[in-house]
C-alpha cells in the first residue's frame, strides 16, 4: 500500500470555499437548486478537472466525475457526499466528505497512481431534504429509487422539485436516466462527521460505520377551529395548537419508551398566525429513526394513534402522511474491513459506530454495497452553526479515507482480473 500524501492547506481552503456559498450570514444555509448550490458547484466541477477528472452532470444536478487513469476496465468504484445543508447548519457536514473525495482522486492524479478499478466521485445534489422535505433526492435517483410522484414535492414557496429542475437547466422528465447499473458499479464509500459524540468520548480521531438507522418521516396535520381569542370562552375553544402541544409530548414520552428509536417533531406551521386568533390548523413533521425496523415502525403507528386519541378528546382531527419509510442498512463486511484495516495502520483501533443519522449510503445500498467512516466532530455538535472538526482530525481522516478506498478497490472480486493499484506514469 503506497504512502500518498495529501495537501491538508487545499483540503482546508476548499472546505473554506464551500462555506461561502451560503444565504444569510448565520452558518451555512445551501438549498438544493439554488443560487448558492450552483455557484458550489461549479467549484466542484473545477475542482474535478483540476484533479485530472472527466466530469459530467446527470439528469437529477449529481456532480459526478470520473477518474481515468486504472487498468483496463471493471466496475467503478464511487466515493463522494452532498453539496446541501440545512438551513443555518454547519461548514463540514456533507461538504467534508466532498472535499475528501476529491483530495482523494487529486493526491492519486499527483502521485501518478492507477487504481485497481475505475474510480469516481459522485457528489449529491439533494440528501438533507431541508428543501423539499423528501430526503437522498440525489442518491435515490441514483439507485433508481426516486419515484415520479418525488417530483412534485414543493418547498416553502410552493415551488415543485420537477419545477426547480427545470429551472436549474435539467429536464425533470429524464430523471430515471440518472439510474446506474448495478453491474458497473463495484460499491460506494463515505468519509462524514460523526453528528455524535462517541468518537469525542473514545478520544479517537475516527471510527467505522457498521450500520444505518432506518427513518419514517410524515406531515400531519390537525384541525380545529379558529376563532377570536377573546370572545371564544376556554372550555369552547377547538385550538389546533393546544392538540399539537399534546401531542408532541406525546412523541417524545412514546420514544423515551423505546429505548433504540429516537423521534422528532421538527417543523410547525400555525394557521392563521395571529396573536389575537386562536389557531384552527398546525401542520407539522414527524421524524422518526431506529437501527431495528420493525421496532421504528412500531413506535410510528403507536404515536399516531395516540395523536388520534387526543384529537378525538379534543374535538380535533389528526392526520398523517408518511413521505419517507427508508429501512435501515448494514454495512458491507468487505468495505468496513478495508476501512478498520486503514485505521489500525494509521495507528488508532477502529470503532465500529452504528449511525442514528441518514446518509446517501443509506439509499445507494440499494444500488451497491457500501461504507462509511465516521470522523469526530466537537461535542458531536451538527446541523448547527457551531459545528467544527478540528484540522488534525480532518488530516488523518482523509488520509484514512485514501486508503480504505484503495484496500475497498483492492479487494474488490474483480480487480483481480485488471490488477491491484499501483504507481505509473499519469499524463
Amino acid at each position: 500500500m503506497f504512502e500518498i500524501p495529501i495537501r491538508m492547506e487545499r483540503v482546508l481552503h476548499r472546505l473554506k470555499e464551500l462555506a461561502h456559498c451560503s444565504a444569510g450570514k448565520r452558518g451555512v444555509t445551501r438549498l438544493s437548486f439554488t443560487s448558492e448550490f450552483r455557484q458550489a458547484g461549479l467549484l466542484v466541477r473545477r475542482w474535478m478537472k483540476e484533479a485530472g477528472m472527466v466530469v459530467r452532470v446527470d439528469a437529477l444536478g449529481n456532480i459526478i466525475g470520473h477518474y481515468p487513469h486504472h487498468r483496463r476496465g471493471g466496475p467503478a468504484f464511487l466515493i463522494g457526499s452532498h453539496l446541501d445543508s440545512v438551513m443555518e447548519g454547519g461548514a463540514f457536514d456533507g461538504t467534508l466528505g466532498v472535499v475528501a473525495a476529491l483530495e482523494v482522486v487529486q493526491a492519486l492524479f499527483e502521485s501518478g497512481v492507477q487504481t485497481a478499478l475505475p474510480l469516481e466521485v459522485v457528489v449529491f445534489c439533494d440528501e438533507e431534504g431541508a428543501r423539499f422535505h423528501t430526503t437522498l433526492l440525489g442518491s435515490r435517483a441514483m439507485a433508481g429509487t426516486l419515484l415520479g410522484e418525488d417530483l412534485n414535492a414543493r418547498d416553502a414557496r410552493g415551488i415543485t422539485l420537477a419545477d426547480a429542475l427545470r429551472e436549474f437547466g435539467l429536464d425533470p422528465l429524464a430523471f430515471r436516466s440518472a439510474k446506474r447499473d448495478p453491474e458497473q458499479i463495484a460499491g460506494y464509500m463515505e468519509l462524514h462527521i460523526e453528528q455524535g459524540p462517541i468518537l469525542e468520548n473514545e478520544h479517537l480521531p475516527c471510527g467505522v460505520v457498521s450500520g444505518i438507522a432506518g427513518a419514517v418521516r410524515g406531515r400531519f396535520q390537525v384541525e380545529g377551529l379558529a376563532g377570536h381569542a377573546g370572545t371564544v370562552p376556554m372550555d369552547a375553544r377547538r385550538d389546533a395548537l393546544v392538540g399539537a402541544a399534546e401531542i408532541i409530548l406525546a412523541v417524545e414520552e412514546a420514544a423515551r419508551k423505546s429505548p433504540s428509536t429516537v423521534a422528532t417533531v421538527g417543523n410547525l406551521q400555525v394557521f392563521p398566525g395571529s396573536s389575537n386568533v386562536i389557531p384552527g390548523r398546525v401542520e407539522g413533521t414527524l421524524d422518526v429513526r431506529s437501527l431495528d425496523d420493525e421496532e421504528r415502525r412500531r413506535v410510528f403507528r403507536q404515536i399516531c394513534q395516540r395523536a388520534e386519541g387526543i384529537a378525538e378528546n379534543g374535538s380535533l382531527s389528526f392526520c398523517c402522511e408518511v413521505v419517507l419509510d427508508t429501512p435501515a442498512v448494514q454495512c458491507s463486511p468487505r468495505l468496513m474491513a478495508a476501512a478498520a484495516e486503514a485505521i489500525t495502520h494509521h495507528g488508532y483501533p477502529p470503532l465500529f459506530i452504528p449511525s442514528g443519522a441518514g446518509h446517501d449510503a443509506l439509499a445507494m445500498a440499494d444500488l451497491t454495497e457500501v461504507g462509511m467512516i465516521f470522523v469526530r466532530c466537537r461535542g458531536g455538535v451538527s446541523h448547527h452553526p457551531e459545528e467544527y472538526v478540528e484540522p488534525e482530525d480532518i488530516e488523518i481522516g482523509v488520509s484514512v479515507f485514501l486508503e480504505a478506498v484503495l484496500r475497498a478497490m483492492d479487494s474488490h472480486p474483480k480487480a483481480s482480473s485488471t490488477g491491484q493499484t499501483e504507481e505509473a506514469e499519469v499524463p
